[in-house]
């Protein structure tokens, strides 16, 4: 006999985040992360880090070790400069993806471009399938129009889904701007989702979110999305145990 597990719709608000400002940082933790630790908040599924931040003009992270992680990043306002010790060099505009699978590890830095305006992003952690894989960076640019009422797949390691961003998981990362139209999307049997609200207002499931909001999955389970603002939604596997 086919069994399913129970379905999760779980909202989190955006003042019960975790919150640190360091003066040039201004960050929210969804997830234990540095200063923030609780030991029930350690990963959603695979998903192990989701944080919101600002950073001040001309300041940033300088440069750090990564290894055996699944690193994205998705810039929301300004600009994002990126260098690491692949030799890799890049700006990431509103709208743009930066990609570092940390594998057998890498050394980058993360800056705010800009010496005027501040740069708020989100950055995202994924536990890789296998230890020891092979490190990568990536870097894509999109336009509003990419993701205006569709979900738009911006990195994915599962078979079937078209992203221009490969990672190291059975995992898909999707971005969507909803102006008006609505927007649904499925989540398979024992699969966990991590819905965030990046910006606007919105209605999934009956339930308003604003800036900042989320909302934890685990499926199966249908979702539908109502009203203007930007979104960002994991679909990742369980953590073998």
């Amino acid at each position: 006999m086919e069994t399913t597990s129970a379905p999760v719709f779980a909202v989190e608000r955006a003042a019960d985040r975790a919150y640190f400002d360091h003066g040039w940082l201004q960050t929210y933790h969804s997830f234990s992360f540095a200063d923030y630790y609780d030991p029930r908040n350690v990963n959603w599924g695979a998903l192990r880090v989701f944080n919101d931040d600002v950073i001040a003009p001309g300041r940033g992270f300088g440069t750090h070790p990564h290894r055996d992680m699944e690193i994205l990043t998705y810039v929301l306002e300004g600009e994002l400069e990126h260098r690491d010790s692949m030799g890799n060099v890049g700006v990431v505009l509103p709208g743009g993806v930066q990609y570092v699978s940390a594998g057998t590890g890498i050394a980058h830095s993360e800056f705010n471009h800009s010496t005027q305006s501040p740069v708020r992003l989100v950055q995202m952690w994924v536990l890789p399938r296998a230890r020891g894989l092979r490190p990568q960076y990536g870097q894509v640019d999109y336009t509003l129009e990419d993701r205006r009422n569709v979900w738009l797949p911006i990195a994915s390691g599962r078979e079937g889904v078209d992203a221009r961003i490969a990672i190291w998981q059975d995992a898909t990362a999707s971005v969507a701007r909803l102006e008006g139209a609505p927007l649904s999307r499925h989540l398979d049997d024992g699969r966990f989702g991590f819905l965030f609200v990046a910006d606007g207002s919105v209605t999934v499931n009956g339930h308003a979110l604003r800036r900042g909001d989320a909302v934890r999955l685990r499926g199966p389970i249908e979702i539908d999305a109502s009203g203007t603002g930007e979104l960002v939604f994991w679909d990742v596997p369980g953590v073998p145990s």
